[in-house]
């Protein structure tokens, strides 16, 4: 392909999947890709360097936001026209790369996101994560007037210039629903492509019941806020 194509791996204490996550990356697809050990302190920072995996490892947990931004800035750095967000615990379900790349460059947009949600799929989440997505997307539609079905997907695909904002400017936890609201009202165009999602392939989620309220609150505030700077 013409492209340069990075796929960003954010990993937190991933020891159970990260291994299987890379070999069906590495499987499925040809991208360049770098795991972003976001100071992890299980065995995954060993893995990754017993089975040299091509990665970066932080010296501290920098959060989420952090471990995607140091992607973004290796992007850039090292000239790539696209950069893809893949979880390192399995969900995003690597057969469907080649799909993002081709829908981004059909559709010529600045940010493409992978929905679990815009036509029916074989995933199931929990009533209250279904019920937070359900209310981001009103939000989004509010105060950015753009219809997102999956606005917490992390599976992602953004061209040059998002990854050269991204560079310089993300939110540090909780990126997924402000940066949408962020580049949708300054003019940048951003859709969906319908994914496939499989269940963690190891470890726990680290979002509570008391958390996602945290979040959803967390996440309204700043997306008001920083989507009008």
């Amino acid at each position: 392909m013409d492209s340069k194509i990075l796929i960003i791996v954010p990993a937190y204490n991933e020891e159970q999947a990260i291994v299987n996550t890379v070999r069906a990356l590495e499987k499925f697809v040809e991208y360049d890709y770098i795991i972003v050990n976001d100071g992890s302190t299980d065995m995954t920072k060993n893995l990754l360097e017993t089975h040299q995996f091509n990665h970066i490892t932080l010296p501290v947990n920098l959060g989420i936001g952090g471990a995607v931004q140091t992607g973004y800035r290796y992007a850039v750095r090292h000239g790539y026209d696209y950069a893809i967000q893949l979880d390192a615990d399995g969900q995003h379900n690597p057969e469907d790369l080649r799909h993002l790349v081709s829908e981004m460059e059909k559709r010529q947009v600045d940010m493409l996101i992978g929905s679990r949600f815009l036509e029916k799929s074989n995933y199931r989440g929990s009533f209250l994560r279904r019920t937070g997505i359900l209310y981001f997307n009103y939000l989004l539609r509010l105060i950015a007037r753009v219809n997102i079905t999956d606005p917490t997907s992390g599976y992602r695909i953004v061209n040059r210039r998002v990854c050269e904002w991204f560079a310089v400017d993300y939110p540090v936890d909780y990126p997924e629903v402000e940066v949408i609201a962020k580049i949708a009202r300054k003019g940048y165009k951003v859709e969906e492509t319908k994914v496939e999602m499989n269940a963690r392939q190891g470890g726990v989620s680290s979002i509570t019941p008391v958390k996602s309220l945290y979040y959803m609150a967390k996440v309204t505030f700043f997306s008001l806020i920083r989507s009008y700077i």
